[in-house]
């Protein structure tokens, strides 16, 4: 996106570096933001744009780039600075700015071959932001909304499968915040609630890598309540899919143990799964 310059961009740019103040940093102090630079031409704006952000100070090519767009919004620079401007905030992890850029992009410009980029960079907006599993995961849901988007309707585009990676790593974490609630309540005593939580992991997110886990929990809680026959069941799914897994391992132990066999025993829920899975319409 940073090309070279001409001498007429670069005297610009020069120009514009002498009338407003340096930065420092890597996201560096805003500029002089009561300086007028009505006085510029938008190709000149867009090179002192691109000057900060080639010298690591994001904020202040986002504002650049705004400039553009307030200035000049019927240009060809102004659609040119949206997507950049979308860029420069997304790099300075401002996501909200991004976010809100991005989107003007993909509501102006829904045809242009940069929407696809604008799309994926929304959609970074919220993967960027998904934290560790112990907190609310409601960025999650939103940066999976936004990547499916991408997967979508640009399938044939160069972020698709960068999409797909970020779309499944997403997934995975999701199932991984119940996990971590499940054991919770297992630990607890909860049996009922720890079951609830394995379940969803079992039934809603069983591509992801915490199937085999859950299943084994589904035998402890199952176990822990004198329910054999989920217990076994649970058991005998893992026998099935993940038996080269530690998981496979602590279960057969485990119900062993209690003089109980990994099969399909009753008419539950896991019971119904097995059957699917046994016919290989699951996993």
């Amino acid at each position: 996106m940073i090309g070279k310059w001409s001498g007429a961009r670069a005297i610009g740019v020069l120009l514009l570096a002498g009338v407003l103040a340096g930065c420092s940093g890597s996201g560096g102090p805003a500029v002089d933001r009561t300086q007028s630079l009505e006085a510029y031409t938008p190709e000149q704006i867009f090179a002192r744009g691109e000057f900060e952000l080639s010298n690591g100070k994001t904020e202040n090519a986002g504002y650049y780039f705004a400039e553009i767009e307030r200035l000049y919004p019927y240009s060809s620079w102004a659609k040119r600075s949206l997507i950049m401007q979308a860029f420069s905030y997304h790099a300075g992890q401002n996501y909200e700015e991004s976010r809100s850029a991005a989107q003007r992009y993909i509501d102006f410009y829904p045809a242009d071959e940069d929407a696809a980029y604008a799309q994926y960079l929304l959609a970074l907006s919220y993967y960027d932001q998904i934290d560790e599993v112990g907190r609310d995961q409601g960025l999650t849901f939103q940066a999976l909304q936004s990547l499916r988007t991408v997967i979508e309707v640009y399938p044939d585009s160069e972020y698709a499968n960068s999409a797909i990676l970020k779309f499944d790593l997403a997934f995975d974490h999701l199932a991984a915040k119940e996990m971590e609630i499940g054991r919770y309540y297992l630990r607890r005593d909860h049996y009922a609630s720890a079951i609830n939580r394995f379940r969803v992991v079992v039934e809603d997110f069983q591509t992801t890598s915490h199937t085999a886990e859950a299943l084994h929990r589904l035998v402890e809680a199952y176990l822990s309540l004198g329910l054999v026959d989920e217990a076994q069941t649970a058991g005998a799914i893992l026998g099935y899919n993940f038996q080269s897994t530690e998981w496979y391992e602590s279960s057969y132990k485990l119900l062993t143990a209690n003089g109980l066999k990994l099969k399909d025993r009753g008419n539950n829920w896991l019971s119904q799964i097995y059957r699917q899975t046994v016919k290989g319409q699951w996993l």
